[in-house]
Order: C-alpha cells, then sequence, then structure tokens
C-alpha cells in the first residue's frame, strides 16, 4: 500500500480515484506546523537555530497519517508546486520522521501543475526527494518574517499605544499606501484651459479638434492656464476659416497580453468584477482542486500561484486547435507566442495560469459552476486564448487643421483610430485601472486642403488631479513593480492591513487610517532601512538566490541580525517625547491642517491659550492642548468638518440649533470616533454615529433624533413592555426588559418599525437564528457524521459558521457567500475539539497550565474554570507567568501584590514536559482539606511567584 499526502482535503477524493485503489490519499490541512508563538523560536544565538510546533488542529490529522504510514511500504509526499507546498511536505517529513514511522520507507516527492489524471499519473513517474534549497528559502523567510514581527511588534505597542503589529512585508506594503495619501495632500491643484473645435467636413460629418498651437508655438495640456487666455483665443477663432492641412494615416498593430500570473489575475479581477484578491484566490484555489462539471471532480485551471508566464507546448498547440476552429485560420498566428517574464525578481518555475484542457469552453461548464467561478473561468480561459490568437490591426488617422484669423494662425489636431482586423480584440480586452479615451473615436472621411465648418469654440475649465489613491489591484502591481512580497503573499498582506485596521476601502480605493499612518511614521523615524522599498526588494532576491543553492539561508539571516538588533537596541531609551517630536514632524500638515482664518493651526480652539499637540493614551494616539488638564479638549487625529468653515473649532461641525431647547446641536471628533452633541456644558448630551452613518451625511434632523434615543418603538406583544431603540457599544440595538437585539446592516435606529423591532426581540428571546440579529443564514448542506444542518451566518462579531450548539468564528473579512461545507466542516470539527488552546505561559502553582488566550472581548489567562481578563493597556504578548497568576488570583477576590517582573525561564527539558491537569478536581473532601494544610494559598503562591522572578531578573 502507498500513502499519498497532499495539503488540501478537496484534492482527497479526486487523485484518489485516479491513481486507484493501491494508494491511500490523506490532507494535511495545509500547515501542520510553525514557529512556537513566544521568544526564543528563532534563536539567534544559536547560528538561528528553529522551534517548531505542531498546530493543535493538526495533531489528530497527522495521528491518523502517521498510523497509516506504520502499514505503508511507500510515501509519496503531493503538496502544491511552489515554495510553500515544498515546506508543508518538508514538515510532514520531519513529524513522520520523529515519530519514527518512517523506519526504511521510500519517501518521494512529486508535484503536479494541475489535478488531472494525465498530470497526476506523470507526475508519479517523475519522483523526486524534497529540493532543500526550497526549504532553505522558506526557512529563511519566515525566520525573517519571525524576528522582524516579533521583535519590532512590542515597540510599537510600547512607544505607540494601540498600534498591533509591524511585518516585514507588511509595513512596506502600508508605506505606500500612506505615502500615496502624502502625494495627494501636498499636491496643489493646477488650473487649465482646453480649447475644443466642433467642426464638420464637406459631407456634414461632424466631429472635434484640439488646440496644440499658436502663431509657431506648440501648446502643451497646461499652457493655456486662466479664464482670459482661454477667452482670447475664443474670440481670435469666432472669424476664423478652418482647413484641413494634412492628413495621416499610419497602420499599427496591437498585439495580446501574456496568459495569467497571480499578480495580473488579481489585479484583472478586480478591474473586471471588483473582487478583492482574497476573493480571487479563493475561487481559483476551488477551480485549481477541482470541480464536478459532469465526469467526476477535476481541476480546471493549473496552479494559480506563480509568476511565470510560459505555457507548456501542449496547451499552445490545444488553443491554437480552438482558435481555428472558433474564429477561423487568420486568427491563428504563423508562430506560436513566447512570452517572457517582466516582474522583477520572479523566480517561479511553474506555468503561467491556465485553463488544463482549452477545449473545457466557458458555456460548456457555467452551469456546472458556482457564478462567481464561472466568471473567473471564463476570464482564464479566454486570456489565454486570446495570447495564442493574431494581433489586431489598427489604422490610426491623425488630422491637422489650420485655422486662420486675421493674421494669427492657429493648429488643432484630431486624432481617431479604426480597427481593419480584430485580432486578438475579437475575444478579449483588458480592463484599465483608470480609462483614457484618447484617440478611441473615428473620424470622418476628409481631405488635405479640405475646407470645414466651425459650428462652435468651447473653451473648458480644468484642475490638475492628485495621482489616485491605489486599489488593491493597482496596489498589488506597484508591489510587483517593486519587487515586494511574492505571489503567495500578495492577498494574505491586504488582508492583514485590513484586519489590523490600518487602512479602509471606500468606493475599491486604499485609504489609510490615521493608525497606519502613525505606525507607518514610526517606522520612518526609527526604522527607516526597514521600510525602504529597495532594501525589501534586494531581501526578496537574496531569498530567490538561496532558493537556486547560490547563498546559504544562515548567512542571510546573520547579515540581517547583526543591524536589526542594533537598531532595536537604539529604542530601549527611547523616550515618548521624541517619539512625538517625530510624529508631529512627519505627520504635522495631515493632523493640524492650515486654518481657513490663517491662524495658528496648533491653537487650541477651546482655551486659545494652550498648543495642540499628538499624545499617546492608553486607547492609541489622539490630538490634546498643552494646558492639560485645565483644558480637556481633544480630538482624533483627522478633525470632522475641517472644510465646513468652522476653522476656529477644529473637530467640531455645527449642525444647528435643537428645535426644542435651543442649544447648538454640533457634531465632533473625539477620541472614541465621531458623535453628536447637545450644548456645552460639563456633561453635554452625546450619541455616537451608528455605524453605517458617515460624519458627512448627518444633518440637524438627523441629530437630533440621536440625541433623543433611546426611543420606545412598540410594545411587547406578551407583557407589554416597551421596546426601546437606542445606540450602544456594539452598534445600534432594539431592546426589551433584559434583552438586547442588534440591528441587521439594512435597519436604521431612527426608522426602525414597531413590526421589524417585535420580531428581532422575538428571534432573540426565541434562541432562534443567528446568535445576534434573528439571521437563519444560508444553509451549506447536514453534517456529513452528526447529522443536522450546517450554515454559515453573520453575527455581531463577523461571520461564523453553526452547527446545532456550536458557534465557530471565521476570520474576519470572509465573504459568506464563498464559504464552503468542507471549510465549514474543518472549523467546526477545530472549535468542537477545544480548538487551539492558547499559548502556554507555565504551569500554576496548585497544577494545571496557565494560557494566554483571544476572546471576544479582549486577551485573557485562563487557568481551569477561572478567566481574567487583561487589561487593555497591556500588549498580551508581554504577560509573564508573574503577571498572570496576579491576574487569577484578582479574578478569585484575592489581590495580589503587582509584580512587573519577568517570570524566571524554565529550562528547555521542563518547558517540553506536558502540563499536569488540575488534580483538585478528582480530591475527596478529605483530601481537600488536608491539602488545603500544606498547599499554599493562590494569593501566596503569586506572591512566591512574583519574588521568585525578581530574584532571577
Amino acid at each position: 500500500m502507498k500513502v499519498v499526502i497532499v495539503e488540501s482535503p478537496t484534492k482527497v477524493k479526486t487523485i484518489g480515484k485516479y491513481l486507484g485503489k493501491d494508494y491511500d490519499v490523506y490532507a494535511s490541512f495545509g500547515h501542520v506546523r510553525d514557529l512556537a508563538a513566544k521568544d526564543g523560536s528563532v534563536d539567534t544565538e544559536h547560528d538561528f537555530a528553529m522551534r517548531w510546533e505542531v498546530d493543535a488542529k493538526a495533531a489528530k490529522r497527522l495521528n491518523e497519517i502517521a498510523n497509516a504510514v506504520k502499514g505503508a511500504d511507500r510515501v509519496i509526499l503531493a503538496t502544491d508546486p511552489d515554495r510553500e507546498g515544498e515546506a508543508i511536505s518538508w514538515h510532514v517529513y520531519e513529524i513522520l520522521k520523529a515519530k519514527k514511522v518512517l523506519k526504511d520507507k521510500r519517501v518521494d516527492r512529486v508535484v503536479f501543475n494541475a489535478v488531472t489524471k494525465d498530470a497526476v499519473a506523470a507526475a508519479m513517474r517523475n519522483p523526486r526527494e524534497i529540493d532543500e534549497a526550497l526549504v532553505d528559502a522558506y526557512r529563511a523567510r519566515r525566520a525573517l518574517d519571525y524576528l522582524v514581527g516579533f521583535n519590532l511588534s512590542p515597540v510599537l505597542w510600547r512607544k505607540l499605544p494601540g498600534a498591533r503589529s509591524a511585518g516585514r512585508v507588511q509595513s512596506v506594503a502600508l508605506r505606500i499606501v500612506c505615502d500615496r495619501e502624502l502625494e495627494i495632500e501636498k499636491f496643489v491643484a493646477r488650473e487649465y484651459w482646453t480649447i475644443l473645435a466642433h467642426l464638420k467636413t464637406l459631407a456634414d460629418a461632424p466631429f472635434t479638434a484640439r488646440l496644440v498651437g499658436a502663431d509657431g508655438k506648440k501648446i502643451n495640456r497646461l499652457d493655456v492656464g486662466s479664464g482670459a487666455e482661454a477667452d482670447a483665443f475664443k474670440a481670435a477663432l469666432d472669424n476664423a476659416k478652418f482647413a484641413v492641412a494634412t492628413v495621416e494615416s499610419k497602420p499599427q498593430k496591437r498585439h495580446p497580453y501574456p496568459p495569467f500570473t497571480t499578480s495580473t489575475l488579481q489585479q484583472e479581477a478586480s478591474r473586471k468584477f471588483g473582487f478583492a484578491p482574497a476573493r480571487t484566490m479563493q475561487i481559483a484555489q476551488r477551480l485549481y482542486e477541482g470541480v464536478d462539471v459532469g465526469e467526476g471532480a477535476a481541476g480546471l485551471i493549473t496552479y494559480m500561484r506563480t509568476d511565470g508566464v510560459d505555457l507548456a507546448p501542449e496547451a499552445v498547440v490545444a488553443a491554437r486547435a480552438v482558435i481555428a476552429k472558433d474564429f477561423g485560420d487568420a486568427y491563428v498566428p504563423a508562430a506560436p507566442r513566447r512570452y517572457t517574464v517582466k516582474a522583477k525578481n520572479a523566480q517561479e518555475a511553474h506555468e503561467a495560469i491556465r485553463p488544463t484542457d482549452q477545449r473545457i469552453r466557458p458555456r460548456d461548464v457555467a452551469r456546472r459552476l458556482e457564478p462567481d467561478q464561472a466568471k473567473l473561468y471564463e476570464l482564464i480561459w479566454n486570456r489565454t486564448l486570446a495570447c495564442q490568437m493574431e494581433s489586431a490591426e489598427l489604422e490610426r488617422t491623425t488630422v491637422d487643421i489650420l485655422a486662420e484669423a486675421g493674421k494669427r494662425r492657429l493648429e488643432f489636431r484630431a486624432s481617431g483610430q479604426v480597427v481593419r482586423f480584430p485580432g486578438f480584440l475579437a475575444l478579449y480586452q483588458e480592463g484599465r485601472d483608470d480609462e483614457d479615451d484618447e484617440d478611441a473615436a473615428r473620424l470622418p472621411a476628409m481631405a488635405a486642403g479640405e475646407a470645414l465648418t466651425k459650428e462652435r469654440i468651447e473653451a473648458s475649465q480644468h484642475f490638475t488631479e492628485p495621482p489616485p489613491r491605489y486599489t488593491e489591484a493597482t496596489l498589488v502591481k506597484r508591489m510587483e513593480e517593486l519587487g515586494i512580497g511574492r505571489p503567495s503573499t500578495y492577498a494574505s498582506t491586504l488582508a492583514v492591513l485590513r484586519d489590523r485596521d490600518y487602512v479602509r476601502i471606500e468606493k475599491k480605493r486604499l485609504i489609510p487610517e490615521d493608525k497606519g499612518r502613525l505606525v507607518t511614521s514610526f517606522l520612518e523615524a526609527f526604522f527607516a532601512k526597514y521600510v525602504g522599498y529597495d532594501f525589501t526588494a534586494e531581501l526578496e532576491e537574496k531569498l530567490d538566490k538561496i532558493s537556486n543553492s547560490e547563498i546559504d539561508w544562515r548567512a542571510v539571516l546573520r547579515d540581517f541580525w547583526v543591524d536589526f538588533s542594533q537598531a532595536l537596541g537604539g529604542t530601549k531609551d527611547l523616550r515618548t517625547t521624541q517619539v512625538l517630536d517625530s510624529l508631529n514632524a512627519l505627520l504635522g500638515a495631515h493632523i493640524f491642517p492650515v486654518r481657513a482664518d490663517g491662524g495658528d493651526p496648533r491653537q487650541c480652539p477651546l482655551c486659545g491659550k494652550g498648543q495642540l499637540s499628538l499624545k499617546l493614551g492608553k486607547f492609541g494616539a489622539f490630538i490634546g492642548c498643552s494646558n492639560y488638564p485645565e483644558c480637556r479638549f481633544t480630538r482624533v487625529l483627522s478633525p470632522t468638518g475641517q472644510d465646513s468653515g468652522e476653522g476656529e473649532r477644529p473637530g467640531v461641525r455645527a449642525l444647528g440649533l435643537d428645535p426644542a431647547s435651543g442649544q447648538e446641536v454640533t457634531l465632533r471628533s473625539g477620541r472614541f470616533g465621531d458623535y453628536v452633541q447637545l450644548g456645552e456644558g460639563e456633561k453635554p448630551k452625546r450619541c455616537s454615529l451608528p455605524r453605517g452613518l458617515a460624519p458627512d451625511d448627518v444633518t440637524l434632523e438627523k441629530a437630533v433624533g440621536l440625541l433623543s434615543l433611546p426611543r420606545e418603538v412598540a410594545r411587547h406583544p406578551t407583557d407589554g413592555e416597551p421596546i426601546l431603540a437606542g445606540v450602544g457599544r456594539y452598534g445600534a440595538y432594539v431592546q426589551h426588559a433584559k434583552t438586547y437585539a442588534n440591528l441587521g446592516r439594512d435597519d436604521d435606529v431612527l426608522t426602525i418599525g414597531a413590526n421589524r423591532a417585535i420580531d428581532l426581540i422575538a428571534a432573540k428571546e426565541s434562541g432562534a437564528g443567528s446568535r445576534f440579529g434573528g439571521d437563519s443564514g444560508r444553509a451549506l448542506g447536514d453534517h456529513p457524521t452528526l447529522g443536522g444542518a450546517v450554515s454559515v451566518r453573520r453575527g455581531r462579531f463577523g461571520v461564523y459558521v453553526n452547527h446545532g450548539k456550536i458557534n465557530a468564528t471565521l476570520p474576519r473579512g470572509t465573504n459568506p457567500e464563498a464559504v464552503t461545507l468542507e471549510e465549514a466542516l474543518a472549523t467546526l470539527a477545530a472549535k468542537a475539539s477545544g480548538g487551539p488552546g492558547g499559548r502556554a505561559i507555565g504551569e500554576h502553582p496548585d497544577g494545571g497550565p496557565i494560557t494566554l488566550r483571544a476572546g471576544r472581548f479582549g486577551a485573557y489567562v485562563n487557568w481551569g474554570k477561572v478567566n481574567a481578563t487583561i487589561p487593555k493597556s497591556t500588549p498580551p504578548e508581554s504577560i509573564t507567568l508573574a503577571e498572570a497568576l496576579e491576574l487569577i488570583a484578582e479574578r478569585e477576590g484575592r489581590p495580589a501584590k503587582a509584580s512587573r517582573a519577568p517570570a524566571k525561564k524554565k529550562s528547555a527539558a521542563k518547558s517540553r514536559k506536558p502540563a499536569a491537569p488540575p488534580k483538585a478536581a478528582a480530591r475527596t473532601a478529605p483530601a481537600k482539606k488536608a491539602a488545603a494544610k500544606k498547599a499554599p494559598t493562590k494569593k501566596a503562591a503569586a506572591k512566591k511567584a512574583a519574588t521568585n522572578s525578581k530574584r532571577s531578573a
């Protein structure tokens, strides 16, 4: 028997069918282990030894694989054909070797670029060993990411409260977005005018021409800079005579685009369908792993993580045959087209993304695919076929026109083009990020010397525009141009920026949040080298050289760590005032905008004496007055309504007077977001803006409505008690007694009616629907072993999957429409088994492990049934055993003396010893009493641990 190990459960059945009964196929479900999430996992003092930790969710699967391997005579590692796939195979091999189940068994590595019968069979005929160079490149990349993230993030937590993390690639991508925002803010618009002549030929055919010259001088786009100049040209042209000077037609060819790489697929899917890169990769993964289109599951496209643009010879032959059949021989070029990679640092060895069989046309499988899958497959099919089609033949015509106005000679130009032979354009036209329709029009026939009739002269005012903000597609393109990141990292990098609240997306454009700009400014001020574009690209080049066996991976880490550790050391004595001075200087134009009255933008608008400055609080950065505590003026970094004319009160926009009280109603920016306020005083009435209501959309009527909350919406049909609508900590809600139900996306707290409110309360009180709103979600199917429906739903804290009484939250940003039953089952299984047990901190003196865990309302430490929340001002990753014991003791109601000394490190042997479960639960009552006399109290134990920590420090 032969055991085949793949990384995806979707492949198991398909590949098992291809290989037959002599093979057992198992899935690792992606990576099975990673660097332990604790200090020292990359040991810089022992030549970068790496300490790996098996994922809690993978342990059971690995045991099943190990049991199968025991009875097998051959093991075949068949994970994905890239660096990450090689790493997964290596991890699985190392774990099986440690379990001592391999012995003298033959272990082979095979790769296939498509999940088809022929591709899998060919791979099995050509096994090889694990590529150590690729594994070394993976280890170097993972170590670099760990060293940057694990050492730089704590610096951010200490010096820049509210910042969440930094990363080797993530921080550079964030800098790209922030730099563009800075360009936009510094941009000064410039006025210019265009002069267009609306003309007609002798045949009465209309067209337009643009002014390009005057009296022998060329006029460029920005040369006519005022209305007076434009009016002067119009006056001169009122009685001008127009005639064709020259007509020039030139043939042109437009060549097809190369087949898709990961980057270009993400860009084009974003332009044409609005897919985020992560969504594009999710759909492509399904198409690659296999979809049943009538004859069993089979892969429809080749591997989708690549920056190669080459096509296999058999794919080119198939594409040319389909072109000849569907379009005719005229559309087939004389020789097959070959493409080369232009992207900086391209290194992936496999093919471009293409259909596994070009003969499977999109119309043939559309009904078997989900709508988004059908769209993406058609896009890939069209692009692949088009790349082997004949070039388009165009004719570009340029007409120069002379306008004689007395002694003045003014020159106009009209351009257009005609498609003489469509070629590949008959099938495919690439989308554009910024549309430019110049020369797209078709000109009427005319000849040199022909007199033209003037209809009118049009002078249009324009202003130059700043560079556009990045979309996810153009950011991926820019990262590729700079050589930052790799195909497998683009989508995850962008997802991290959104998850960390460093950027937000509005109208498909990436806008940096203040938090993101602060992080970028801090890193540029104190770690400029490590967010530099060239440095990051050079590091990527070194990683590529490692994968080609050109340099040693540990040598790269040594060179990096020498300088990086010195940079880290330079921040140890960094004072908060130094940080604030640097940030105030770098972000001055952003956080202190120019006032409309020309006054000092940093003068406090409340007291008029203090100076505004950036402040750091436990919840992040904000703007405050230097006269604190006498003056308590604060606002968020980006002032609301800074263009509202309220220059003397930045962060405050007057909406009008309250009809009932006559007091002023204002919209303000506070440390915790935007809110409306009634009047002034020590405790004026306030209400936060509900989610979905933008500050620019707040009117006086809406503000008065918000300030009147909570309001009675209806009476409960059973007990007649009022049902109220209001805005709380978690957004808009309806309330009956002690029952609260959050409003849905389409509900408005100001207009929600009685029927809807009663439905929400009834659903919440009956326990039906979702956890927070009565949404029963989308059914995914029945559980294969336990029975019962599995569904995906939206809740207060995001998307989650449900089976019976088990709810398992999905990663932030997950599209509920894209969740499959397989993904839901894996998530539910992890939740049912207890999920990840958190990061082990140490052993409690009374027995039992203490762990750090992520909770719905923040991080907490756990010991048995005791959960103690970690203060928001304390970075969870910095919690020591002594601090955890203090928190647990306080949670038990017995406060311990504060101790911030780090816990004494255990020896390597002790740290590997599994934690013993609490024994107290198994004792009898007499035994408990006896133990109580001997065992120290929790308070004493915490004090003892803190004392030991201080001694060890």
